[in-house]
């Protein structure tokens, strides 16, 4: 099977790999199509996600769909053909944090796309049964991608808490942050400021639903979110991009008491943040590790709102041009917002 290879910073390699029977339990997926997700650009471009370093060669890729192959033994309810939405993360489903429904911060997580465990820019893969959830009628394999970036986004939503009436900020507009303004409104979230530096990436924000648009180059987004607010400030801001001073402009465009949630994975290993604004204004600052139980509802919506989210998905690329894709992301080219490996091509 072809698999793609990350072998450095700004570089990958086409290369041939094997794969093994389905396990009993398990059940072989031949990939249709993948996501490329921030994390993933980190690795390319950065050489580390946060204070993980990359370590090459690795297989990238975790926003998956495909159509079953072979399934192993014991496994009941999965046919060759059927097509799937493919779940990245691997929980052991015995720990305290597992036992108590916490499975994204799981003490024994394998998450595919990790230098240890390869991920889905390959032709064929071998997942447990549970990885997998059934294509509804109605959605396509390859927006079905956006399930998983969609269900981050919804897991962000259980510390947003958001209150029908309420005001927010999105910094960062890139995919996760157009769904993010996307779910703010279908939330009740009366106005959604955005502000991105990137002028398709704020168009894309209006058409999910923002209020207003900010070009942080252009005006001082805090000054003109206090100055739209009457010096009050919004109920809650979320972090999509955790670039520059992003993540400080959070606690200073948040109202007293308000809250900061931090959606995206700072570059810097040790991002530097004002705790002393924060601790004035006694603001609730939360951070998301991916998803926890909310794939089910994110296929739900996609389904149901593809004049949303369908259009997020502005590119497709074949997996021997997985390179370019990755290129085009860094540089923000040709009106890019997410761009998928189409395997089939």
């Amino acid at each position: 099977m072809r698999v793609a290879e990350l072998i450095a910073q700004h570089s990958f390699r086409l290369t041939e790999g094997d794969i093994e029977d389905p396990q009993p339990g398990h059940i072989q997926v031949r990939v249709t199509s993948v996501g490329i997700c921030g994390s993933d650009l980190h690795n390319f471009a950065d050489g580390h996600v946060g204070d993980t370093l990359s370590v090459y060669p690795m297989v990238l890729g975790h926003e998956p769909a495909g159509v079953v192959v072979k399934v192993g033994a014991g496994v009941s309810g999965w046919s060759v053909g059927d097509p799937a939405l493919l779940e990245p993360a691997i929980y052991c489903y015995h720990c305290e944090f597992c036992m108590t429904g916490r499975h994204n911060v799981c003490s024994n997580l394998r998450f595919l796309s990790q230098p240890q465990d390869p991920g889905f820019f390959r032709d064929f893969v071998n997942l447990p049964e549970r990885n997998l959830l059934p294509l509804p009628k109605g959605l396509s394999l390859m927006h079905a991608t956006l399930f998983e970036p969609l269900a981050v986004v919804l897991h962000s939503m259980e510390f947003v808490k958001p209150r029908p009436g309420e005001t927010a900020v999105v910094f960062g507009t890139g995919p996760i942050g157009a769904m993010t303004v996307a779910v703010l409104k279908m939330s009740g979230i009366s106005r959604v400021w955005a502000v991105d530096p990137v002028q398709h990436r704020r168009e894309q924000a209006l058409l999910a639903g923002a209020d207003a648009a900010i070009d942080p180059r252009a005006i001082d987004p805090v000054k003109q979110i206090m100055a739209d607010t009457g010096k009050r400030g919004v109920d809650v801001a979320i972090d999509c991009a955790a670039l520059g001073p992003s993540m400080n402009q959070c606690l200073h465009a948040v109202r007293n008491a308000g809250r900061v949630v931090i959606t995206a994975i700072p570059a810097e290993p040790e991002p530097s943040i004002q705790f002393h604004v924060m601790r004035r204004k006694e603001i609730s600052l939360f951070n998301v590790r991916r998803s926890n139980h909310e794939s089910e509802l994110a296929v739900d919506l996609l389904l149901h709102h593809q004049d949303k989210f369908a259009p997020m998905i502005t590119h497709t690329r074949p997996l021997e041009k997985v390179e370019e894709a990755f290129f085009m992301l860094e540089r923000y080219e040709d009106g890019v917002g997410k761009i998928a490996i189409d395997l089939e091509l």
